[in-house]
């Protein structure tokens, strides 16, 4: 049984992050073709070691630490890979606490996709709700308002891990918003010849601030279908390698899967759903929110491969983000 469940998170896990790193990739697709060969290469080799090790590695690590202070840093690196039960009993007694800032976390970057971003429109509403970019604060802020309630009846700190939550979404934005405007400055620099030219090094490091920025989503959403770092390393660390296959192969096809960031975007809203849910006590099956990824991944890959046979690439008319 326990193979099987490893094997189910991995799986899930694999399809999460490969999908939700879609924009991701084409990013640093797009940075990379101005960038010279060692550049290149370089990116696609100690990168990929820094992305998974360094970032997808590391961070699980720190938010069980933080989550779980009692163990401290050593215990938590340790904590996942014994059969301590003290430690598995901490962890588990600081889970609601984790679930629910990450359940927030997810939650925001749905409905800022939905609201505020340029999307194909497939799921009837979609449309009119993209429109409605600047009401997205206000209906974070009333969310907020409303979780944090429910959460203090339960318990203070957990309405403060719904404020966390929130905070870190509107930090990892801050970061994105960084790297766009970098980027923008770097696309200038490289189309203006009286512009000052930006070394290829600044280019890398951009590129592993944006990397980062991309990494939390699928490290935070991780946590919706398991607590073991080592499954998450493993199956987050798979889906970082796909993502930079994607980076050099065949990008263009990608593109034409026009509804494949809506799956990623569904996947994320029922992730963050799933962990409030348990946040509050709720006890779902181990399987079900990997399974739940997949079937709704694949739902939207088969919108975009009718899609494709319909020679049919057009972009609903939505405003950009509003920030």
């Amino acid at each position: 049984m326990d193979i099987i469940y490893a094997v189910i998170v991995v799986l899930g896990l694999v399809v999460f992050e490969t999908i939700a790193s879609i924009d991701n990739a084409i990013i640093n697709a797009d940075i990379l073709s101005t960038m010279s060969a060692w550049a290149k290469r370089w990116f696609l080799t100690w990168g990929l070691i820094i992305a998974v090790f360094g970032v997808r590695g590391v961070l699980p690590w720190l938010i069980i630490w933080f989550s779980t202070p009692s163990l401290g840093p050593i215990g938590a690196l340790t904590a996942t890979f014994s059969d301590d039960a003290t430690a598995a009993a901490a962890i588990e007694a600081s889970a609601p606490f984790l679930l629910l800032a990450g359940g927030m976390f997810m939650v925001l970057l749905f409905l800022h996709w939905l609201m505020a971003e340029q999307k194909n429109c497939i799921v009837p509403g979609e449309l009119a709700l993209s429109k409605q970019g600047p009401w997205f604060y206000a209906v974070a802020s009333i969310l907020l308002l409303a979780v944090v309630y429910f959460a203090i009846q339960i318990n203070p700190f957990l309405g403060v891990a719904a404020v966390a939550g929130f905070a870190i979404y509107f930090v990892m934005m801050g970061f994105r918003l960084f790297a766009d405007k970098k980027s923008a400055e770097l696309e200038k620099g490289d189309s203006d010849p009286k512009a000052a030219k930006h070394s290829d090094l600044s280019k890398l490091v951009l590129l592993e601030v944006i990397d980062a920025s991309f990494s939390i989503d699928g490290v935070v959403g991780a946590f919706a279908f398991t607590m073991s770092v080592p499954l998450i390393l493993i199956g987050n660390g798979i889906g970082a390698f796909v993502v930079r296959e994607m980076t050099i192969r065949n990008l263009d096809t990608i593109r034409k899967f026009a509804y494949l960031k809506n799956g990623a975007m569904y996947s994320i809203l029922c992730l963050g759903i799933i962990m409030c849910a348990e946040a509050f006590g709720a006890h779902l099956p181990i399987w079900f929110a990997p399974l739940l990824t997949i079937c709704i991944v694949g739902i939207f890959l088969g919108l975009s491969i009718r899609k494709i046979k319909k020679n049919d690439f057009g972009v609903c008319a939505v405003e950009p983000k509003t920030e």
